[in-house]
């Protein structure tokens, strides 16, 4: 439920400030790849895909969260439709802790955004849900039923 989003606005944006990072990228048939150090292989480079590999690097060297816990493109099923999340982050007891979605830069974290995410918590009942463009990020915590904006990414 977000009834505190009533202007459909989101109030606690976090701005992220992202360690230096050199990916690695390459070009083949006109397309730009980047190598995903934690699914150790060479994907697309989309707009949506600097932002994760970037977002990814943030947590790891910024919030120091064991890449060992970091799901990218994690699959599961809600009923009947299988979904992917961009990011999930487990706890010490392979517990899903938080689900992170990627947007490109362009995109406007609104409600819309956020109500995607808060969606596909139904089934996953994670604490933590975050929303990021590359620029900013908000993150909410589920409380006892209720959703509340948090102003940094709590510590693993």
């Amino acid at each position: 439920d977000t009834k505190f989003f009533s202007s459909g606005k989101i109030n606690a944006m976090i701005k992220i400030v992202y360690p230096s990072y050199q990916p690695k990228i390459k070009k083949e048939a006109e397309k730009e790849f980047i190598f995903d150090e934690f699914r150790k292989r060479w994907v697309v480079l989309t707009p949506e895909e600097w932002v994760r590999q970037n977002f990814l690097q943030y947590l790891t060297q910024i919030k120091k969260y064991p890449p060992s816990l970091i799901a990218i493109e994690k699959e599961i099923k809600l009923g009947e439709l299988k979904k992917r999340f961009d990011i999930v982050v487990y706890d010490s007891n392979t517990k899903p802790w938080m689900i992170i979605e990627c947007k490109e830069m362009n995109v406007a974290l609104d409600k819309k955004v956020l109500d995607q995410v808060l969606r596909y918590n139904i089934n996953m009942q994670v604490p933590y849900l975050v929303i990021t463009n590359g620029n900013y990020c908000m993150a909410v915590k589920s409380e006892n039923g209720a959703i509340v904006e948090i102003s940094d990414l709590p510590s693993l």
